[in-house]
């Protein structure tokens, strides 16, 4: 069993520990999750997301000031969120980019290690060449010595976004 199906098996028993009821059939109404991303410049973002990695526009809807304070979201500022996905499916997993018209700040991070909180999302593709060379194409550095090797003809590329969100890819570089 290689490292990565021994890291998924530890955090499966991991989540069966901690948080059985969660774990129950029939409490969510869908077996995906939905991820909000605030971004420092939607543009630079939407670019990266469709032209670098290749998902898709699902559509985008506006949250104003009023419903931001009333739902707890935003305190009150309204904000434009633009969905991606990777595919069509109705499980496709919703990744939303949020802006709030003016740039977010945030202190550089490089590493994993430099902040708290989601760092990072994995996808896994059918091969890396046609990303390898989107990479090149936008001049998006990958990081470390990657791509490297992972076992079972695998392979492990890793960059970040604008923002400094990690971009992990796991699949053949054929």
């Amino acid at each position: 069993m290689n490292l990565l199906n021994r890291a998924s098996l530890l955090l499966l028993a991991l989540l069966a520990t901690l948080a059985p009821s969660a774990l129950r059939a029939g409490e969510f109404s869908s077996d995906t999750i939905s991820v909000g991303v605030v971004v420092t410049d939607l543009d630079q973002s939407l670019r990266f997301y469709t032209n670098v990695l290749g998902m898709k526009v699902a559509g985008s809807f506006a949250v104003d000031a009023a419903m931001g304070k009333k739902t707890g979201l935003t305190g009150g500022v309204p904000v434009t969120i633009t969905m991606l996905r990777l595919g069509d499916g109705k499980d496709a997993t919703d990744w939303k980019l949020m802006s709030f018209g003016k740039p977010a700040t945030r202190p550089p991070r490089e590493h994993l290690q430099d902040a708290i909180g989601m760092r990072y999302v994995t996808l896994h593709v059918t091969s890396l060449k046609p990303f390898l060379q989107r990479f090149k194409d936008n001049k998006v550095p990958l990081l470390g010595e990657t791509p490297i090797p992972i076992g079972g003809g695998r392979h492990f590329a890793l960059v970040q976004d604008p923002d400094g969100i990690f971009v992990e890819l796991i699949g053949p570089l054929e």
